[in-house]
């Protein structure tokens, strides 16, 4: 039988040193998201058979992700359903990939039915295009960029260090009211996962930057690896009567990312249309399908 446990900051050791080691570019599988994200989904984690494995609670359902690493899938697949069974509940595994769909028909053919919702597909960028910006395709961004520099001639850009993490925080509840939060669904939980992660900054390994206007912070983001090539970008926050901060906040943090990390993941659009033609217009090289794999019977 597995064991596992609830996840907390102390386990990031445990968890990174399997999903580093990954090829897996899921933005489900960063350390952050899954710590910070936990108080909605009952987050637990256990390490078996060579693999990481996620179990969590979604709308009431019991779920897993799919196993990350190295060892007999087909064992650690039979494991999972018979820790389903011993619940009552159903297996329904998420976060399987295209070519790991293929994986688990040839080891259990015909066993599951796959399904996707093209909503919660990964955005991942090449980091040195969204550095650099270069080419045509990008020209409506250094336009954007150029702009701000022109118009905010009195701009810095700055680590999140630790005591700038209140300025973090009141923007995102500026923003928020700016957006009328209150108002969308699930507003509420991404503002208490930011929160968390901000009050855990160092613990979670999470690494950020702040632009600067006239001495007032515009803007914010953070991330942190989700693999050994793949950065994660998990929260990007600006003032939005400051034209052009999202675009120069988006390039001044790719730029500070170290060059071994060739994908940075900037997750889902959630089915937003804005959110959605945003991330189209930075010219994603990967849209990342993730499928839900459920048992059948």
């Amino acid at each position: 039988m597995i064991q596992f446990k609830d996840i907390t900051p102390k386990d990031k050791e445990a968890i990174t040193s399997i999903t580093m080691k990954s090829e897996r570019k899921n933005c489900d599988l960063s350390f952050s998201n899954l710590c910070s994200w936990r108080f909605m989904f009952n987050t637990q984690f256990a390490v078996a058979e060579g693999f990481l494995i996620i179990k969590f609670h979604l709308n009431g359902k019991l779920a897993y992700m799919m196993p990350v690493g190295e060892g007999d899938l087909n064992v650690i697949l039979k494991e999972l359903i018979e820790d389903a069974e011993n619940e009552n509940q159903s297996f329904m595994m998420y976060g399987v990939c295209n070519n790991m769909k293929e994986e688990i028909e040839k080891l259990m053919p015909g066993k599951f039915v796959f399904s996707s919702n093209r909503d919660y597909a990964d955005y991942i960028y090449l980091r040195s295009e969204l550095a650099e910006l270069k080419g045509k395709k990008f020209q409506a961004k250094r336009n954007h960029v150029n702009k701000f520099h022109k118009t905010y001639t009195d701009y810095e850009y700055a680590p999140i260090t630790t005591d700038r993490i209140d300025e973090c925080l009141r923007l995102e509840e500026e923003w928020c009211k700016a957006n009328d939060c209150g108002q969308q669904n699930g507003s509420g939980n991404e503002r208490t996962s930011l929160t968390y992660a901000l009050n855990h900054f160092d613990e979670l390994g999470l690494t950020g930057g702040i632009l600067y206007v006239n001495g007032k912070i515009a803007a914010f983001t953070f991330g942190m690896p989700i693999n050994h090539e793949t950065f994660g970008v998990h929260v990007e926050k600006a003032d939005t009567q400051i034209e052009g901060a999202y675009n120069v906040i988006n390039q001044e943090f790719a730029r500070r990312i170290p060059e071994q990390y060739i994908y940075l993941n900037r997750e889902e659009d959630l089915g937003i249309e804005g959110l959605r033609k945003a991330k189209l217009s930075y010219q994603p090289t990967i849209i990342l399908e993730k499928n839900i794999a459920r048992l059948k019977g």
